[in-house]
């Protein structure tokens, strides 16, 4: 529990939401609140950040800096954060100013893949096997386990394939240890999985919970290439995948969008799921929300950490959401004469191999009418 309670307290239209991070994520958000009459003050150490521009307000300070920060809480109505690598002190800071949600326990839990894991498993949610890595003994001992393979991971800080290492065979157990610092690590067990899916839920102060369609999610390079809705699994696959992701946000007393994502194992009848990772914020493969809901996941969001009622999560479109990775975004002429595909710039001034610069909606009539 935060040693500073959530207060209860909600917002009214004119009111301000700060954001913590000012990259697309919080770009759309700020977007997503100014539709409801809700101005954002965006607080983000990088200058010329995407979200700085759709703000009302901004700041451009290090999340260290306590004299900021505190401007910061005093300028606002609630805090909340666009990833989830915020610093934990930055957050606890805030909190004893400012109700921030979601809360400093859904953070300092997904910001460590031990704890986050250790979470899951003792609310009852099934994931793959996997072992704390402090030593060279630790990674064999958990290797025997998991049949001599897995995947490594630095506990912290790791996203769109960072941080990690895969390993196939003793062979390269040792290099793969040293690559990643030696400790502070977790090996997960490898699975051999048919595909990977994720469902976005949110949580609002009251307890109600939303819930989104299961995504079916394709990478390219470690980094989220395409969502598509429907996804291709069972019907029970896809109440079961919602399920999961209430009880993730019910057991963290969780305010606001979280992303939670999954890997679908077996097939047919034999279909299972079992979650790989949490995400406390708005999710990239949520995107599609934008224009195949009534409701977006960027406005969820916004309603939830003001207190509002949630929006129906009914999707009235199928749809398929491509990410524009790095030279993707100068097609984006031929996206605009696309029949159904809508597009969304982030409006970064500088495209780089790998970075996120945009991405696009491309919309069907839904299946079954």
């Amino acid at each position: 529990m935060s040693q500073f309670p959530d207060d209860g307290r909600i917002l009214k239209p004119g009111s301000t939401i700060g954001i913590l991070g000012g990259g697309q994520l919080g770009r759309m958000l700020a977007l997503a609140g100014a539709s409801l009459g809700l101005k954002s003050h965006i607080y983000c150490p990088e200058a010329g950040s995407p979200a700085f521009e759709v703000a009302a307000t901004h700041t451009q300070a290090a999340y260290e800096d306590s004299a900021a920060l505190e401007a910061f809480a005093r300028s606002v109505d609630v805090v909340t954060y666009e990833f989830e690598n915020v610093p934990g002190p930055t957050a606890a800071h805030l909190a004893s100013f400012v109700p921030v949600r979601p809360g400093p326990q859904a953070l300092a839990v997904s910001q460590d893949r031990l704890s986050e894991k250790d979470f899951l498993s003792g609310a009852g949610i099934a994931l793959a096997g996997y072992a704390a890595i402090d030593s060279l003994a630790d990674l064999n001992a958990a290797l025997d386990r998991f049949g001599g393979q897995g995947v490594l991971k630095t506990r912290r800080f790791g996203y769109d394939g960072k941080g990690q290492a895969m390993i196939r065979d003793r062979a390269t157990a040792a290099d793969a240890l040293a690559k990643l610092g030696g400790k502070d690590l977790v090996l997960e067990q490898l699975i051999p999985f048919t595909r990977e899916v994720s469902v976005v839920a949110a949580r609002g102060i009251n307890g109600d919970i939303a819930c989104y369609d299961i995504t079916e999610n394709h990478h390219e390079h470690h980094i989220l290439k395409t969502s598509t809705v429907p996804a291709s699994v069972t019907a029970a696959t896809a109440d079961k995948a919602r399920e999961i992701a209430r009880r993730v946000v019910d057991s963290l007393g969780y305010v606001g969008v979280t992303g939670v994502e999954m890997f679908v194992t077996g097939s047919g009848a034999d279909e299972d799921l079992l979650v790989n990772e949490i995400a406390p914020r708005v999710h990239n493969s949520g995107h599609w929300t934008q224009d195949a809901c009534l409701v977006s996941q960027f406005e969820q969001h916004m309603r939830a950490v003001a207190g509002w009622p949630l929006g129906n999560p009914a999707r009235h479109s199928d749809v398929v959401m491509e990410n524009l990775i790095g030279a993707d975004a100068e097609g984006w002429a031929a996206v605009l004469a696309e029949p159904g595909a809508r597009l969304h710039l982030y409006g970064k001034a500088e495209i780089r191999q790998g970075r996120k610069m945009g991405h696009v909606n491309r919309i069907r009539p839904k299946a079954g009418g």
